[in-house]
């Protein structure tokens, strides 16, 4: 079965982009892997992280609407001519999207100063997590006059002023895109890649970045078509106030000696003598498994015609245990001349009718 990033979020399928919002601010922080040492914790962290970037991006979410989470996997049709496909899988750190969630900073330390009159009492309250959840402590933090701070959902009461700093806004860069050639070999069987990337990371605490490489896994299903896209949300260099670029893969055919491809379906060019296109033969056409297919021919085999060979092509990828087909094109080579005996030879033997 698939992922269910509504129940994930605790929200229903309707759920607006503010819903979506609040519910992920509330369950990240509740599960935050800092401050919840409970077992599971972690993995609903990344759970909570991944169906907030899907739920959370208008175009994911609709794909995910109508397809579910295998269809974000295994891509769907982008829209471009010439049916290209666009895949998504969640591959960054889901500290990152908390990270670009609450601009930047420290959600706990932005509310908890780690030294002061109140650093006591602030750690009491941290002290109160708990493998069931959160308790619900009340207090009221130096600094801050009036109202209360629950730590459960780690927001103020609507009655409450907050006069600290409010987070910069972050822009986005660009996404960056690479190539990934990949042999038909692997198209029809499905294969996986890792992709070793070198990018900018922020060093803790500080504006400077060191670089950092970092393996992504790319699986890819058989049947894909070129085009097809596979991103890895926010893997690009971070920068100060910058949400990091996503990275994308994009599925394009390497170059094959035998065959070439049109959608599902492979071409292969058989090159005939005359004779054979005149007067038959038998013809041994490879395929990308392996062995051969053999062909009679009994009729004549005009140039450039073609004959399928139906279920030897590539898979679909949307439709299981269907493949497209092998195309054969003949390639009829004529002779550049002919010796005179041969010419009266033939000019005997070819009825009139085929010469006119």
């Amino acid at each position: 079965m698939g992922k269910d990033y509504y129940a994930s979020l605790g929200i229903s399928r309707n759920a607006t982009v503010d819903d979506i919002k609040k519910a992920y601010r509330k369950m990240a922080l509740r599960f935050h892997p800092d401050k919840n040492k409970s077992a599971g914790a972690e993995e609903k962290f990344k759970d909570i992280a991944e169906a907030y970037e899907v739920l959370s991006d208008k175009t994911k979410r609709d794909v995910y609407d109508k397809y579910g989470s295998e269809g974000l996997e295994r891509g769907v049709p982008d829209g471009r001519p010439g049916g290209g496909f666009t895949s998504y899988t969640y591959g960054r750190d889901p500290r990152s999207t908390f990270q670009g969630f609450f601009g930047g900073i420290d959600p706990f330390a932005q509310f908890f100063s780690s030294a002061g009159p109140g650093h006591q009492q602030q750690q009491q309250c941290f002290s109160s997590f708990s493998p069931e959840g959160v308790q619900s402590n009340v207090f009221s933090p130096g600094g801050m006059q009036g109202g209360f701070f629950t730590t459960e959902d780690m927001q103020w009461e609507p009655y409450m002023e907050y006069t600290g700093p409010k987070p910069k806004v972050m822009k986005t860069d660009k996404p960056v895109s690479y190539d990934l050639q990949v042999d038909l070999e692997d198209i029809l069987r499905g294969t996986t890649k890792k992709m070793k990337i070198t990018r900018q990371v922020l060093i803790p605490n500080t504006a400077q970045t060191r670089p950092e490489e970092k393996v992504l896994t790319i699986s890819i299903k058989p049947g894909w078509k070129a085009g097809t896209k596979v991103t890895f949300t926010r893997e690009g260099d971070q920068r100060p106030n910058t949400i990091p670029a996503d990275v994308v893969f994009v599925i394009r055919d390497k170059p094959h000696p035998v065959f070439s491809r049109n959608g599902s379906d492979l071409h292969y060019v058989a090159k005939l003598g005359l004779k054979e296109a005149l007067c038959g033969g038998v013809l041994h056409i490879p395929t990308l498994e392996g062995p051969q297919v053999t062909i009679r021919l009994t009729e004549v085999v005009q140039p450039n015609s073609v004959k399928r060979i139906e279920g030897k092509g590539l898979p679909y990828s949307k439709v299981a245990g269907r493949r497209g087909d092998l195309v054969v094109k003949f390639d009829v080579k004529f002779p550049d001349s002919l010796p005179p005996m041969v010419k009266d030879i033939l000019r005997d033997c070819i009825p009139p009718v085929l010469c006119e």
